[in-house]
Order: structure tokens, then sequence, then C-alpha cells
């Protein structure tokens, strides 16, 4: 296997053949060598690891969650019945989450043109999905190393398998069943690469398991119940939302006693880095590879998605749950608290958060959809 070391990430939109035997399709793989050819982007990190001597775990909700990860694992390739019709949102719908309707270039296309402009939104949103679960990946593996606590490094440790599922499901239902993949988005990027090359662990999790993690379980959420009842893609998100809920309430538990040990200077500076993550974790909702691709004016075409009162609305409900987190783990200060104003997002702050963990719905035993 060769590896193709690059200093840039590759920017062009990947096609697959979709593969009529999914089951099977691994077995008969033809392993020429551009095949195995792997393409890598290097990152470096000054990781402070830590080792941890006292091996007592106790009895609290970490621990609860930790025995859930190994109870409820599943199988890409055996629990999924990857026979299912593809099953995301109707034609209708996915007009109106586009907003582009009545805007020139967009009405240039034919009726089919528009249908495929549709397939290309929706598999650009995927692709975001895909690189966002391995950057969790990566960040997951280490906070193995860096939690501090024992019980911690445990759970990371299941994350850690958790997010190499997703990683593994969402790659398969894109090149066997989608059949193109966009490139990861710019702001996402950007995110990614600040919460895995900081070097303090708190960062990391406050990025990944409150930010990303959250924003994520929202868009999952949404996407699930919009998509068909029958198709692959609401059993796949049926899944992968089970392990996220625990993600992210693994977060809030831990950052939770650990932000009311900080001084008020380190306090606010958490809280400034929140909300940095969350204002470049907008932009990354806008899918201007796509305008690209279309080959329209991106910045005109940025204007009329961002105004659309339908994207709008889906944007800031994303932080439905990523706000009342903050506010639980001691984030959303006095200082933060006008920007957040700004964004329009924080009318959430007083919804649940992600910290009051129904034990019974989150240890029903793994079903489909």
């Amino acid at each position: 296997m060769a590896v193709e070391f690059i200093d840039d990430t590759p920017r062009e939109v990947k096609f697959y053949e979709a593969a009529q035997d999914l089951a099977g399709a691994s077995d008969d793989i033809d392993l020429t060598p551009e095949a195995v050819d792997d393409i890598a982007e290097i990152f470096k990190t000054p990781l402070t690891g830590a080792y941890n001597w006292d091996y007592r775990i106790q009895e609290n909700r970490i621990r609860q969650l930790y025995e859930l990860g190994k109870k409820l694992n599943w199988n890409a390739e055996t629990d999924i019945d990857w026979n299912k019709p593809l099953g995301t949102m109707d034609d209708e719908l996915r007009a109106i989450q586009n907003g582009f309707a009545g805007w020139g270039p967009f009405e240039a296309l034919s009726e089919k043109q528009k249908l495929e402009f549709y397939d290309h939104s929706d598999a650009w949103t995927l692709s975001q999905f895909l690189h966002g679960e391995q950057g969790a990946l990566l960040v997951a593996s280490q906070l193995i190393s860096c939690a501090p606590t024992y019980a911690a490094k445990l759970y990371a440790g299941s994350q850690t398998f958790d997010e190499a599922r997703h990683v593994e499901v969402f790659n398969k239902f894109i090149q066997k069943k989608f059949g193109m993949m966009y490139p990861v988005n710019t702001s996402l990027k950007s995110i990614l690469d600040k919460i895995l090359t900081d070097p303090r662990w708190d960062l990391k999790f406050i990025g990944m398991q409150i930010v990303i993690e959250g924003l994520a379980l929202s868009a999952f959420n949404t996407m699930h119940e919009l998509a068909a009842e029958d198709g692959l893609l609401k059993e796949i998100l049926g899944y992968v939302i089970r392990d996220e809920a625990r993600h992210v309430a693994f977060g809030i538990h831990y950052l939770e006693e650990f932000v009311k040990s900080l001084s008020d200077e380190e306090r606010e500076e958490r809280a400034e880095f929140a909300y940095q993550a969350c204002v470049v974790s907008r932009e990354r909702l806008v899918p201007t590879d796509v305008f690209e691709y279309y080959g329209w004016d991106v910045e005109e075409a940025r204007q009329i998605f961002l105004e659309s009162s339908g994207t709008a609305k889906f944007r800031n409900h994303l932080f439905s749950r990523v706000v009342p987190n903050l506010r639980r783990i001691g984030l959303l200060t006095d200082k933060v608290r006008p920007k957040f104003e700004a964004l329009g997002v924080l009318e959430y702050e007083n919804l649940v958060d992600d910290g009051e963990i129904d034990w019974a719905e989150m240890s029903k035993p793994l079903k489909a959809g």
C-alpha cells in the first residue's frame, strides 16, 4: 500500500459507481495499485498525555455511559439492511430546505437538473457527516491519552470505536449507495484542526463533545425525522444517534465539575473558545462547494442560501442542543451571552440540556429507524 502525503486538503468532488451487491461488494474488489493508494494530510500537535495509576472507577454517570457503550455496539455490515432504498427527503422538502426557488441561476436549470442539484446538496451534507466523524475519531483517540482520569480514558476508548463505526457506515453509504462525495468544508476543517492541535485536553472536550457533537446530534435528529420511514438513511441515523447522545452526555458530565475548578479568567477563555467554535460551525453549514460545482457566483448563492427562511431556521435550530449544554457546564457566561444573542440562538438557553439523561430511553435495545 502506498501513501501519498499532501500539504493541502483535496477540493475535488469524487464520483463512485454504485455496487449492486452491497453485502458482498468488499469481497469482489479488484485491488489494483490505484485502489489501495491512500492520500493523507499531516497535522502536528503538542499533545500532552497522562497516565492514571488509580484504577478505581466510581459508580457514576460516566461509568453507566461506558457500560451502555459496551452493551449497545452495532455492526455496520450485519445490523443494517443495505438493500433498502436510500430514503432521503422527498423532493418538495428538499426544495424548501435549499431555498433557491425564484433565483435566476437555479431557475435556469431543467427539472431534471434541479433534482440532480438536490442530490448534490444531500451528498455534500452526508460528506460533511463523514468528514466530521473522521475528526471525531481522531479527537476521541487523543482523549484516551490526554484525559486525566481513568473513567474518561475508558469512555474515550469506547467512543473511539463508535466513531470508527460512524466513519465506516457513512463512507459505505456515500460510496456504495449515493455515488458521490464532496470534500470537507473549509470551516469544518478549520475547527477540526484547532481542536486536534490544541494541547489542552479540556478544549478538545469542549470543541468536540459539546459543540461539534452537539450540532451533529441536532442535524442527525432533524434529518432522521425528515427521512423516508422505510429508507436506509433513517436506519443508519437511528443507530448513529444512539451513540452520539452518549457522547454528548459524557462531555457534559465530565466538564461540569471541571469548569467549576477553573479561575474566572480560564473560564472566560473557554467560553470564548466555545463561542468562536459556534461561529465557525454556523458557516460550515453552507454548501459553497456545491455552488462552485454548478458554476454559480459563490458569494451571491451563499447570500441567497443564508437569507432563505427555511435555511435560517434550520441553522439556528441546530444550536438548540449546544446552547443549553454550554449553560449547564458554566460556559454561557455574562461576557459571551450578548455574542450568542447576536447569533440569534440565545432563545434556546433554557431548553432541557443533554445532561438530563433518560436512562430508560438510552438503554433500549438497538433497533433501526
